[in-house]
């Protein structure tokens, strides 16, 4: 695969143009939604609100019939009904480290939901003392307007008293196996050697995409089953903190976006075993720009799909399939955090790999606001989660509809 470069002088560029164009983006304790028609290179869009006055929101679930769930970091998962925002929290959330990147993180309804009621909610899991944290999976029921038989069904073996990279994707595909992402915890990356930093070994869950069945077990053929020193649960290694996965079912993929430190973001296609290189390898430096990895390319180690540099702070990822927008199809999604955007990523085949094509021009929504996560409806609209880094203030979930005249 040929890792690609984004252009970023364009990108800053439209970024800053619209940032002092006809909208504002923040507006008193909340963001702004603008009513303007946006124009991209295939199709117009507008924002419509669907939720607001969310507090720390993180990512979001459709449930049958059109209702939404939405979780809030501070522990609270959130039900939009009829298009309402309600009042109350759904009960029967964990307890959760709320504290830097940690809280209450993803919610993702099982394959089957409609017969089982099961639900699944990803957290910063305190140990005992309350001094350190780390990345667990719980499983209950939603029944009613509330959870019951919650029980986390796996814990990452990820402890640290650091607030950040908790990971906390899911992903499920077409076999009914559970994709979950776990973050380095951040774990030094000036580790010496740097081939003995956490996300580099398999002795622990720091850095590492897993592979679950859907009660949390281990699949029998998953890739470190039965080898010593590795935990089983392991699936792909040597990534940094994933905030985006989605499976694409039709080419049988999975898709994960990860963080870089300063530059180097990533899109990696995810595979069975496969060694993705943080930190011995990749195109960030540290934060105040000192220098972090050996080299750009290692054998053994895979390159991106997609990277960008300067970073920008990827977060959910969604793969676009619908009507609304036609000629986005089997595209997928990528949200911004300082970035401001939601980068639509064609997938070609080229040159004997996967790479992408031509780019949007400036990314979606360029300049607007931080992107906390990437969400395709049923319907095939596109849900974004607005994130608030400043805090003590409130940010809405939007909606993408088409306004193609």
């Amino acid at each position: 695969m040929r890792a690609q470069k984004t252009n970023h002088t364009m990108q800053l560029a439209a970024g800053l143009a619209l940032l002092l164009g006809s909208f504002t983006a923040w507006g008193g304790d909340a963001i702004e939604v603008p009513d303007d028609v946006f124009e991209t290179m295939h199709h117009k869009f507008q924002l419509e609100t669907v939720a607001s006055g969310l507090e720390d929101p993180w990512s979001l679930a459709f449930l049958p019939g059109g209702d939404l769930l939405i979780t809030e970091k501070p522990g609270r998962l959130r039900l939009v009904r009829d298009g309402e925002l309600r009042d109350e929290a759904v009960p029967g959330t964990p307890v959760v480290w709320y504290r830097g990147q940690g809280g209450l993180l993803e919610v993702a309804l099982h394959p089957e939901f409609e017969e089982n009621q099961i639900i699944y909610l990803t957290y910063s899991k305190p140990n005992e003392a309350g001094d350190e944290a780390t990345t667990a999976l719980a499983r209950g029921r939603l029944v009613g307007d509330e959870i019951v038989d919650l029980k986390d069904i796996f814990i990452a073996d990820a402890w640290s008293g650091a607030g950040p990279h908790f990971g906390s994707k899911l992903a499920f595909d077409s076999d009914g196996y559970l994709f979950m992402t776990v973050g380095d915890r951040g774990a030094n990356a000036f580790w010496e050697p740097r081939s003995d930093h956490p996300a580099q070994r398999l002795d622990n869950h720091k850095g590492k995409t897993l592979r679950l069945n859907d009660d949390g077990s281990v699949p029998e053929d998953n890739p470190f089953v039965g080898q010593d020193g590795a935990l089983p649960e392991i699936w792909s290694y040597g990534h940094r903190n994933a905030q985006g996965l989605v499976y694409d079912a039709e080419n049988d993929r999975l898709w994960l976006t990860e963080h870089g430190p300063q530059g180097g973001d990533e899109l990696n296609l995810v595979e069975k075993g496969r060694n993705y290189g943080w930190p011995v390898i990749g195109y960030g430096v540290q934060y105040g720009g000192r220098p972090i990895h050996e080299a750009t390319h290692r054998e053994g180690m895979e390159q991106p799909v997609q990277y960008w540099t300067p970073s920008i702070a990827t977060s959910g990822l969604a793969l676009y399939q619908g009507d609304v927008f036609p000629e986005w199809q089997g595209n997928l999604l990528a949200g911004g955090l300082a970035g401001r955007q939601v980068a639509r990523l064609p997938v070609v085949e080229a040159n004997g790999g996967l790479q992408i094509g031509i780019m949007e021009r400036p990314p979606l929504l360029s300049g607007w606001a931080r992107i906390r996560d990437v969400r395709v409806s049923p319907a095939g609209y596109i849900y974004l989660v607005i994130d608030d880094r400043r805090g003590g203030g409130t940010t809405p979930v939007v909606r993408m509809v088409n306004a193609d005249d």
